[in-house]
């Protein structure tokens, strides 16, 4: 490659515009025609690893992976070293609610490139969406679910739809498609009737259903109507027990956690498994909820990013959640917190597909950096760090029909990428170790990095 008229240039020397100071000219935006070379490229189906490579990257999309030297980025184009790191496809949180744009430029920083977000106000999410489609923002894809339609008495009811009787579900997913939602999110307080008939006109207008399964029906009944995606394990623990209905959130779950059957949870699993009904555990979420008090007296590092008005609202006393809980209650919590991740191994063991999510928006949930923490108890409850990862890149692109574009370092894909100092397949807490993040085939080095980060902690901080 020596003969092309490129650019040579150490990985680590890349920086972003706007690291100079508000004085100097203005920086160039982030390289768009670039080559990593000598790079390992993982594949996410096989966790093969094709070592000493070299992929190139041009309007925004892969154009070729090759040997290292076999072949050429075009003139005027960056060429990087990538020595000793490993290139995996852009990461995906698949259950946040993102509260704030900072957050959006959080999670880019920490490798996600695509999120589902899971109930907010649709014109906020829908507007930045359109400015980060069009390069005007930084941020991850977004695939949005809009308003949450719950039941008569919506549990948020500042991102809810009230559903009460069916001709309402019916209505309710046509409003949600014309508003620009992707897909349905359904909540605790739906009747059967409506919660049916959501799904019924979610069919016809070709829309997935996911989110929670209504405290109206069980969770393999919730698989047999044909939702996507049951968030949070709800009901789960229920149904391998002989009352499978869904507790409430607050209810004592001693009973379900006594008569838990390991034979009706394997027959459970083999359901979701047939009926293609994915699961989005976020572990991460229920350890903060079992742990919130620890967390609450602990002095994390990423709290600089959170403002102190959101940080206040963490506080277990003033979540509606939390508060009246004793210490019964959080022990309760915790052996829930606990066999929940003895299911996830039971589901992976069954072949049911799992997604990585954290449930961003709630306490003690960091944007970007909880995504690495549940990976990692992804690994703890049973699965291989590869089918952790898969469960953040390719599983991400099956779920949302995008294969075609997304979720593998193929040439022809788009050109959303994370570079790793070192190999995930070896340790997965190497996933959050980022050399660089390419969106949309713009390169973000670690430079660039530090820099959205130190900006967010300063606004932060201003609030």
């Amino acid at each position: 490659m020596s003969g092309s008229p490129i650019r040579r240039l150490a990985l680590a020397a890349l920086a972003l515009a706007g690291a100079l100071p508000a004085a100097a000219a203005p920086a160039p935006g982030p390289p768009t025609a670039f080559a990593l070379d000598h790079v390992s490229v993982i594949d996410v189906r096989t966790g093969a690893i094709d070592a000493d490579r070299v992929v190139v990257v041009g309007a925004g999309h892969i154009t070729a992976i090759a040997a290292a030297g076999a072949a050429s980025p075009p003139p005027g184009a960056l060429l990087l070293d990538a020595h000793g790191k490993f290139l995996i496809p852009g990461l995906w949180d698949m259950h946040v609610h993102v509260h704030a744009a900072p957050f959006l430029q959080l999670l880019l920083a920490e490798g996600i490139t695509g999120v589902r977000e899971m109930g907010g106000d649709p014109q906020t999410i829908g507007d930045w969406r359109a400015r980060i489609d069009a390069g005007r923002m930084l941020g991850p894809r977004i695939i949005m679910a809009g308003l949450i339609l719950d039941g008569p008495s919506p549990i948020w009811p500042a991102i809810s739809r009230s559903v009460r009787t069916p001709a309402d579900g019916h209505a309710a997913v046509v409003r949600a498609k014309r508003e620009g939602s992707d897909f349905i999110k359904v909540y605790n307080g739906l009747s059967r009737d409506a919660y049916l008939a959501i799904v019924d006109e979610a069919k016809k207008q070709g829309m997935v259903v996911a989110g929670h399964v209504p405290l109206a029906i069980t969770a393999a009944e919730a698989s047999a109507a044909g939702q996507k995606s049951i968030e949070h394990l709800l009901g789960v623990l229920e149904g391998c027990t002989s009352d499978p209905h869904p507790a409430a959130m607050t209810r004592d779950h001693a009973w379900y956690l006594e008569h838990y059957d390991p034979a009706l949870a394997e027959s459970l699993a083999a359901t979701f498994a047939r009926n293609g009904t994915w699961q989005v555990p976020t572990l991460v979420v229920k350890r903060a909820f079992a742990t919130i008090h620890e967390l609450a007296a602990s002095d994390d590092p990423r709290l600089r990013y959170i403002p102190d008005l959101l940080s206040a609202r963490w506080d277990p006393s003033r979540d509606f959640r939390m508060a009246g809980r004793g210490p019964a209650g959080f022990a309760d919590l915790r052996r829930v917190y606990d066999k929940d991740r003895e299911l996830v191994g039971v589901l992976a063991r069954a072949h049911v597909r799992i997604l990585a999510g954290t449930d961003l928006g709630n306490p003690y949930i960091f944007p970007g950096f909880s995504l690495h923490d549940e990976l990692q108890l992804l690994v703890g409850a049973g699965l291989t760090p590869l089918e952790a990862l898969r469960a953040a890149t390719l599983g991400p692109a099956e779920y949302l029909g995008a294969t075609d574009s997304l979720g593998t370092v193929e040439p022809g894909k788009v050109a959303d990428l994370v570079l790793l100092d070192a190999n995930p397949l070896a340790d997965i807490t190497n996933v959050a170790r980022i050399s660089a993040v390419c969106a949309r085939g713009a390169l973000l080095g670690r430079a660039s990095l530090d820099k959205l980060l130190a900006d967010v902690a300063a606004e932060a901080r201003s609030r």
